[in-house]
């Protein structure tokens, strides 16, 4: 399998060590900070613009940005079907076999997945990060570095939980809201805000 990251930064980095631990090549590197078309080593790298021109029934796509709103804008931006986008899976995660995990979705090394969770579509399930049983991770959410969501929770659209932060059984967390690194979330959070500390506490109502 060959992919095409849309998004050439430190997180793409990542996200090609995951597409070459299953085996498989990143041929394109696409960014708008590039004005043309040029070859660097074995990738072909240029604007999001080329992306239709590569396209084949072999090559898949990921969005290779950590910044949650972005990935969005450029998901609805390029309009490809379903159908265009990969699921990378590093080989070392846990995924229970009665999970689902969606398109454009990104599982990194040592994440585990129990249960009957969702997963939706372009989410970041970051190193080390847990999903717990019957979790709900709706799409363009990321679950950063070691963060734990446990039993039965639901992280709405957008959402970032963030490093070694942990969600309590059964919570809520609202659409385009962050949980600060280290946090503990013990409530229902709405959406578009920042809650941080333990337990967590809401210090601002514009969210991402």
């Amino acid at each position: 399998m060959h992919y095409i990251l849309i998004g050439d930064s430190g997180h793409s980095k990542v996200i090609e060590d995951c597409i070459r631990a299953n085996g498989h090549q990143v041929i394109a590197k696409l960014d708008d900070r590039y004005q043309s078309v040029f070859k660097e080593d074995v990738y072909i790298k240029g604007p999001m613009t080329i992306i239709q021109d590569l396209l084949d029934e072999k090559t898949k796509v990921i969005i290779s940005i950590g910044h949650n709103a972005t990935r969005r804008k450029i998901a609805q931006r390029i309009q490809l079907s379903e159908e265009c986008y990969g699921t990378v899976i590093h080989p070392s995660a846990i995924i229970s076999p009665t999970s689902t995990i969606g398109y454009g979705t990104v599982v990194m090394p040592n994440v585990v997945v129990n249960a009957d969770s969702i997963v939706e579509n372009h989410v970041i399930l970051n190193t080390s990060c847990i999903v717990e049983h019957d979790c709900a991770v709706q799409s363009f959410v990321h679950i950063s570095p070691s963060a734990v969501i446990t039993g039965g929770v639901s992280v709405q659209e957008g959402t970032q939980i963030g490093a070694r932060a942990s969600v309590n059984p059964t919570v809520k967390i609202g659409k385009w809201t962050m949980i600060g690194a280290g946090s503990t979330v013990t409530h229902h959070i709405p959406d578009n805000v920042t809650a941080v500390g333990v337990p967590a506490k809401i210090i601002k109502k514009e969210g991402l």
